[in-house]
């Protein structure tokens, strides 16, 4: 495995969607996601690796979790790079472990085959996965974790109704008449800014690999993931803020909610228009109180 870092980091991602839908909840009709209770927008921290995932993958790292994968056949692939034949138990009997009745991988062969799959896949050595579901890769746990993201302020959801101009057979054409056809609906915010928090642990980090260039990669992919995610759905969505802390020991010099709280949204004063730009916020970084040890750094 490379080296992997030595710090401890914790950040806050801060974006903003308008006239778009950033995280449609399929339970909902695909309204965009609300809390019941405040009214907030969300974006569920599946939604943003996603795009972290996406982002990767266009500058030539591979994943595992991905469109049309097919993840037990991943792991298998990984048995056969380290030369080990699934369809002839027993194994390993120096770890005095014996595969299953299925053939399935025991042992230090789960170990060896949990390390290629964290060389391999930037993701899980990234977030971790899950890989027993097959051959048996074991389970990752990820250096990197993230909240959902949670808008500043109540969020609208307005639905629109959309048409088309065309049918798709014949037998629609004889049904329907007039020129615009009704096709269906579309829901959108009309503006939200959106915070989000994430963990990077040194300490897991060592168990998967998860190096400096991996970091540098994350911060890349926050920073550049709604550039290359563009849908007429998601509307007009953009990263405007990337603040990190980074501690100097491996288990870190502060509490990582002390440190989010040094990061204050405000709307901006005499407007009691609603929010419509990310130019109606202040964000303020309180650095008179950082906390000795952690130095904060602004990528955005």
């Amino acid at each position: 495995m490379s080296d992997p870092i030595k710090n401890r980091y914790d950040f806050v991602l801060i974006f903003d969607v308008q006239d778009g839908n950033p995280n449609g909840d399929p339970d909902a009709g695909n309204l965009p996601r609300v809390d019941a209770e405040t009214g907030c927008g969300l974006v569920t921290d599946v939604c943003l690796k996603r795009k972290v995932r996406n982002y990767v993958m266009l500058k030539g790292q591979d994943v595992f979790v991905k469109e049309k994968a097919v993840l037990n056949r991943l792991i298998e692939d990984a048995y056969k790079t380290l030369g080990i034949d699934l369809t002839n138990p027993p194994a390993d009997e120096k770890d005095g472990k014996k595969r299953n009745e299925k053939g399935v991988g025991q042992g230090k062969e789960v170990e060896r085959a949990r390390d290629e799959m964290c060389r391999k896949y930037y993701d899980i050595r990234t977030f971790g996965a899950v890989m027993s579901t097959g051959a048996n890769a074991g389970q990752v746990r990820g250096p990197v974790q993230m909240t959902f993201g949670r808008s500043v302020e109540r969020i609208v959801s307005l639905e629109h109704s959309i048409t088309r101009m065309a049918v798709a057979t014949e037998e629609e054409a004889e049904k329907q008449s007039g020129d615009n056809r009704t096709m269906g609906r579309k829901n959108t915010v009309p503006y939200g800014l959106y915070v989000a928090h994430g963990f990077v642990s040194a300490h897991l980090a060592a168990q998967t690999g998860f190096s400096q260039a991996d970091l540098d990669l994350l911060w890349d992919a926050l920073k550049n993931m709604f550039e290359h995610d563009r849908s007429a759905a998601r509307g007009l969505m953009a990263t405007r803020k990337l603040i990190v802390f980074k501690h100097s020991t491996p288990l870190g010099n502060a509490p990582a909610h002390k440190l989010f709280d040094l990061v204050k949204i405000e709307r901006n004063g005499g407007n009691d228009k609603p929010p419509r730009a990310f130019t109606d916020y202040q964000v303020t970084i309180d650095r008179a109180n950082l906390p000795q040890g952690v130095e904060l750094i602004e990528l955005l």
